[in-house]
């Protein structure tokens, strides 16, 4: 990483989404980098840090200890800076400070161990370093810790790695402001960070969902002429696909040649999953069938892809056949593969092809998860067998996978198929007990169940109970609820809520809420059928 020459410099904008946005302004020169000293150690100062630099050179540490109560942040830098030339005893005296009186390490201790292990390529031993600063140090820390580096770079001789370390260190860490300032405190300094570090922050960006800065990133790394990469464009690809601008994903992908760029799987992937995502299934399979022609093998993520997209269209004989391809190209099916296939089968009712797969799963020791034995639940209670959901459930207990929000839904479902709405609601109150939220859906079926049933107090328990949760339900769960239901069912509920009011449990907005939509729905329909 070299210093940049003289070009525009960028600032940083936010956007009113609270987007990171570089906006180029005006052409400019590198701040120089400052040339600080420190005072020299003189007297019994000086006498200390050479005594305690020879009992390190020769490992005395138990002599060392002697010397700790007279230890201060001032001869703990010159100390550093004696040592420098070697690096692994620099780090052992860096961390007995640590032990044993971590308050006496300043910004500028920090610093100066830093240059050492950058200038002599310990890069992982850096970034624990720093990763140990950012974890500890406030908002307000963050602008003195580049300043404490910028400032000892030339005393320690450093190189630009050190920057580079901190961008990186950010980026790992999630702390995108922060990485993003110290980007733009390096340019204003000369220095850029490396491909490598760029494509760490893409990708943490993308991790979290900030496609749109990860874009405006590339962007000003092509302004500032830095050296892109294969995994820089795959991410950019990925970035456009998030943000929807598929068009644009595609243009990145069929310029990458231009750029002395050969595409990887990676790059076919991330496009194939985006045409799959659109709905554009005969899209995707002509991108693998180019994929194969230029001599690039899909893998097991490429087919897990087009078999999830076939499911979800629901033709799962083109997914038999690709899952039955994975075993033609000698690709192993993994966990994914399984999964979809058997969601896939069991969310049409075909239950016993899901079952088929789950025990092929199994004889090829590959282990199923949660999701696995979720669709499975979801299959079998969809069509009413709770017996055998049951055991599917203590088979969960013995392989130590815990249950979630879609185990709890699945298994309300099958209450409810069965006619056994009391059931259900039993297992919506262990589904809250264990800390999984319900969704509209899981209400609606369990209100439904009861009305079914001619249970009206049931169906008020119901609502009742989801009132009673510290967040109520807005209008919009409201009105799912009482979409479909008779106006007799609303009636019911308004009074019975009403008495609720009197007595104190309800409050008056709840109520209110509650009674203005079922009052806006007075030609309410009957009761719609289950699914």
């Amino acid at each position: 990483m070299n210093p940049m020459p003289s070009r525009a410099i960028s600032t940083l904008t936010k956007n009113p989404n609270s987007s990171v946005v570089f906006r180029t302004t005006s052409k400019w020169t590198p701040i120089p980098i400052p040339h600080r000293t420190i005072q020299e150690p003189t007297g019994q100062d000086l006498d200390y840090v050479n005594v305690a630099h020879s009992h390190l050179l020769h490992s005395d540490w138990s002599k060392l200890d002697k010397l700790l109560p007279k230890l201060n942040p001032f001869k703990i830098n010159h100390i550093l800076l004696k040592l420098q030339t070697d690096y692994s005893i620099s780090l052992k005296f860096f961390k007995w400070v640590q032990l044993n009186n971590p308050n006496l390490l300043t910004l500028e201790a920090n610093s100066i161990i830093l240059h050492i292990l950058t200038k002599n390529r310990k890069f992982v031993s850096a970034e624990s370093v720093l990763i140990k600063i950012i974890g500890s140090c406030d908002v307000s820390v963050h602008s003195k810790l580049f300043d404490s580096i910028i400032n000892s770079y030339r005393m320690c001789d450093s190189t630009p790695r050190v920057f580079d370390a901190l961008f990186k260190t950010y980026a790992q860490m999630k702390q995108f402001r922060n990485a993003t300032d110290a980007f733009c405190r390096m340019k204003e300094y000369g220095f850029l960070p490396t491909v490598e570090s760029c494509n760490l922050y893409m990708s943490s960006l993308l991790s979290m969902n900030r496609a749109g800065v990860a874009v405006s990133f590339y962007k000003e790394m092509r302004r500032s002429r830095m050296t892109v990469n294969v995994f820089t464009l795959n991410m950019l690809i990925n970035g456009c696909c998030q943000l929807g601008k598929l068009e644009n994903a595609r243009q990145v992908f069929d310029e990458m040649p231009d750029m002395g760029f050969s595409h990887n799987v990676a790059s076919y992937n991330t496009l194939i999953a985006a045409y799959v995502n659109k709905n554009l299934l005969s899209t995707a399979i002509n991108l693998k069938v180019a994929m194969e022609k230029n001599g690039i093998s899909p893998n097991v993520i490429t087919y897990n892809t087009l078999i999830h997209g076939f499911c979800i269209e629901g033709k799962m004989h083109d997914a038999y056949k690709v899952f039955g391809e994975m075993s033609a190209m000698n690709v192993a099916p993994n966990a994914v593969t399984y999964n979809t296939m058997i969601s896939g089968y069991c969310k049409l009712g075909k239950v016993e092809n899901g079952t088929q797969f789950f025990e092929e799963m199994l004889r090829n020791r590959i282990k199923a998860d949660i999701l696995t034995y979720n669709a499975m639940l979801l299959g079998l209670c969809n069509i009413g067998k709770t017996r055998k959901a049951a055991y599917l459930v203590q088979e969960l207990d013995k392989k130590k996978l815990v249950p979630n929000a879609s185990t709890f839904a699945a298994l309300i479902r099958g209450q409810c198929v069965q006619k056994n709405p009391d059931r259900a609601f039993e297992l919506y109150k262990s589904m809250i007990k264990s800390g999984c939220r319900p969704n509209v859906e899981t209400i609606k079926m369990m209100v439904i169940s009861f009305l079914k049933n001619d249970d009206f107090d049931g169906a008020s328990g119901v609502f009742k109970e989801v009132l009673e949760r510290p967040v109520g339900p807005d209008s919009v769960i409201w009105s799912k609820l009482c979409e479909g239901s008779s106006q007799v069912w609303k009636d019911w509920l308004v009074m019975s809520l009403l008495k609720e009011l009197n007595e104190g449990h309800l409050t008056l907005e709840r109520f209110e809420s509650v009674k203005r939509i079922c009052d806006s729905n007075a030609d309410g329909k009957e009761i719609e059928q289950e699914t």
